[in-house]
């Protein structure tokens, strides 16, 4: 494998995990209540429970999409020079 395959390839995850967060989020935006009950059948969790593991959730994936595609991505940009 080539650097510029692995940096194109590191590229499209970026995308692709940057657009699945986005989709999270907009879901949990726009269809939390219906999130919530669907999740509140399955499990005892009160609203503001619920809340703050979507919210870690959602930081621990960004943070994970930063320090795994998006930082090597970069490296490899500024290592391939």
């Amino acid at each position: 494998m080539t650097v510029d395959t692995l940096r194109a390839a590191l590229g499209w995850c970026s995308l692709i995990n940057i657009g699945m967060l986005l989709w999270w989020s907009l879901f949990f935006i726009f269809a939390r209540d219906w999130i919530y009950k669907m999740h509140s059948r399955w499990f005892k969790l009160t609203p503001e429970k619920f809340d703050a593991i979507h919210y870690s959730g959602m930081a621990f994936y960004k943070i994970s999409i930063f320090i795994f595609n998006v930082v090597p991505y970069f490296a490899l940009l500024i290592a391939g020079k």
